[in-house]
């Protein structure tokens, strides 16, 4: 017993000097170049400071845009325990991750065909259970999230609105940290709390900035300025504006039917805000941070929840 007991233990410890010497040559690369690897999957928290901002929406409806312009997309649902991309896209998976930390599944057989060629890993309560893992599991979880490093350019979070631990270890390890905003005054001065903590407690500096429900351009333009005065006085930090979508009541029409306004109303006017969005977000290059891929973003659930 103890024989193969430490025969396991000096196989997990190759693999984890594999992995660093892995990680460790990204991280020199990137260095050297300014960027993360550009050929790599880019990871993206979209992220808001409250609820009832469209936030879920817009990343399902975003996955899609992306996927129809040529992208690879993956999603996973980070509000843990109340999830509602499923729900949204009128999806029923029967696996989530906890079938992965069972041993039952691979990350591979519960991943669930989303609308336009997108995949959806179905968290479920699984990622509260990833801190109770053995380094041997660890290891078994990374190995598997290698497999879809390679198959996808693009991992978009949801992650749950407002300010807590969940949001912030999910956001902190994303390369890109998008933020959904709405016109309301009280949207903007959540979002503003937000960033304020993940900028003084967690040293981001870097946010795009996504109006949802805005009456037109000009109307989304004016809240990005009143959110960027403010963070311009009081915190060093760079805000960029990605955009808007405007509130177009194909959207209301969409989710009663539990279907994304993309696929239902391609041709509506929040759908070609989608689609600029999309075109915006391919254009714009990953920011200049030495922040990882996918196993990066798992290793930071594994090892250093809710820190910074």
């Amino acid at each position: 017993m103890s024989s193969v007991a430490g025969t396991g233990d000096q196989a997990d410890t190759l693999r984890q000097m594999a992995r660093n010497a892995k990680i460790t040559h990204q991280a020199e690369s990137a260095k050297k170049t300014g960027l993360t690897d550009q050929q790599g999957i880019r990871v993206i928290s979209v992220t808001s400071g409250k609820g009832g901002v469209g936030k879920s929406n817009v990343v399902s409806n975003l996955a899609i845009a992306l996927s129809a312009q040529g992208k690879k997309v993956l999603l996973i649902d980070a509000d843990l325990g109340l999830g509602n991309l499923d729900v949204l896209l009128g999806l029923s998976p029967v696996y989530n991750l906890n079938h992965v930390l069972s041993g039952e599944k691979s990350i591979m057989e519960i991943l669930i065909d989303g609308p336009a060629g997108t995949k959806i890993i179905p968290a479920g309560t699984g990622a509260q259970e990833l801190t109770n893992l053995g380094q041997h599991e660890k290891l078994k979880l990374l190995d598997e999230l290698d497999m879809l490093e390679e198959q996808f350019d693009f991992l978009i979070v949801d992650t749950e609105a407002g300010i807590s631990e969940n949001v912030t270890y999910f956001t902190v390890a994303a390369q890109e940290i998008f933020v959904v905003v709405t016109p309301e005054p009280t949207s903007i001065t959540d979002v503003y709390a937000l960033i304020k903590l993940l900028a003084t407690r967690y040293s981001e500096h870097h946010f795009k900035v996504l109006v949802n429900m805005a009456k037109d351009s000009e109307d989304a333009l004016e809240v990005f300025r009143k959110l960027a005065n403010v963070a311009g006085r009081f915190l060093d930090i760079s805000l960029d504006y990605l955009g808007c979508v405007v509130k177009d009541e194909k959207v209301v029409e969409a989710v009663k039917r539990q279907r994304a306004v993309m696929e239902l109303f391609p041709d509506s006017e929040a759908a070609n805000c989608f689609n600029t969005l999309a075109r915006r977000v391919i254009e714009n290059k990953r920011q200049s941070r030495v922040k990882g891929n996918i196993q990066f973003f798992f290793r930071r659930m594994l090892d250093h929840p809710g820190e910074g």
